[in-house]
């Protein structure tokens, strides 16, 4: 193909002033009937000539260091309502393409918000004295204890909701995350897992009371350790909730002379099942249940494939999770 003739001088001008108007380059050489790559060219070849072709102001190094504080002062917001208050707070008249363009450079990225519980003050105190008190334990310590938890499953497993604006390292800060809420009806599950493997699994069918859990323990757990540990001992795990802190299942556990873990209250980064939950629903997911039933059989099977070897590898990652806790002064870790 032979090389293209250089553009006319009235061409030129009609490219520059429809691009002051706001149109595109495709839009511009749609509209003159010429290629796209002419349009850029000629574009390049005035904005040679002159420091600012648009007419516009540019945003300088102190427009953007507003910008670096509007986006940590708003990270949930889109970048079209960054641009607005861009441009409010700066006098600039920039697009919504330069905005983002600018965050991609001050090393901002959209992504899809990490969700953790919230943590007030006081419960950060006392996973930090709870890592601290337990950050001697190795991982042989931690391979005596099984971990346990409820966890709900959907069919619909929804989208992935609204994103958020931050910089590398930022994934777990405090204004970065979402906040979790309960899922919507479905399936509850209880479990438990050691290093040694999973546990039995209960499909829950009414609301967990004390007596229902004890119920639980009675007809799954036991059953779990005798099988998993014999005459050895252990130590169980268990949350905060309501059921697993009430009198009577405290009678229960001193009746059955188990040792019970003492647990910080909001800490599912701490608890290795919650991993394991996290692997089956992707499993799950990839199959894509459309009934209650379908959806409990590919619980059942997911579970039940998980292997010895991945539960050993998360009991591991205990000593880790508590440096983490401490490193974060008892906020929210990655796990």
């Amino acid at each position: 193909m032979g090389k293209q003739r250089d553009l006319s001088t009235g061409i030129v001008a009609q490219i520059q002033a429809l691009r002051q108007q706001g149109l595109t380059q495709t839009k511009i050489a749609e509209q003159l009937g010429i290629s796209q790559s002419s349009v850029c060219k000629a574009l390049k070849k005035n904005c040679s000539k002159r420091t600012n072709c648009s007419g516009v102001r540019k945003p300088s190094a102190r427009d953007n260091k507003q910008l670096r504080k509007i986006a940590v002062s708003n990270r949930f917001k889109s970048t079209s309502e960054l641009t607005d208050l861009w441009n409010k707070q700066t006098g600039a008249d920039v697009s919504r393409s330069t905005t983002y363009r600018r965050l991609r450079e001050l090393g901002f990225k959209s992504r899809v918000p990490a969700v953790k519980p919230m943590l007030n003050k006081k419960q950060m105190e006392k996973r930090l004295k709870w890592a601290k008190e337990h950050s001697e334990w190795t991982a042989e310590d931690w391979q005596k204890v099984v971990f346990s938890d409820e966890s709900r499953f959907c069919i619909s497993f929804g989208d992935q909701g609204p994103r958020v604006w931050r910089r590398g390292g930022e994934t777990y800060n405090h204004e970065c995350v979402k906040r979790s809420v309960k899922f919507p009806q479905s399936v509850m599950v209880w479990g438990c897992m050691s290093a040694r493997g999973v546990g039995k699994l209960c499909f829950l069918k009414k609301t967990v009371n004390a007596a229902v859990y004890q119920d639980i323990l009675e007809t799954f757990l036991i059953p779990t350790v005798e099988e998993r540990f014999g005459e050895e001992d252990f130590i169980f795990q268990q949350d905060l909730a309501p059921a697993h802190a009430a009198k009577s299942t405290k009678d229960w556990f001193t009746k059955k002379q188990l040792e019970v873990l003492a647990w910080p209250a909001n800490s599912p980064d701490l608890n290795v099942i919650e991993n394991l939950w996290a692997i089956v629903k992707r499993k799950i997911r990839d199959r894509k249940p459309t009934t209650l039933d379908q959806l409990k059989q590919n619980i059942a099977t997911a579970w039940e494939a998980v292997s010895a070897e991945t539960c050993d590898k998360l009991v591991k990652s205990m000593p880790r999770r508590l440096q983490a806790v401490i490193q974060a002064k008892g906020a929210a870790t990655k796990y």
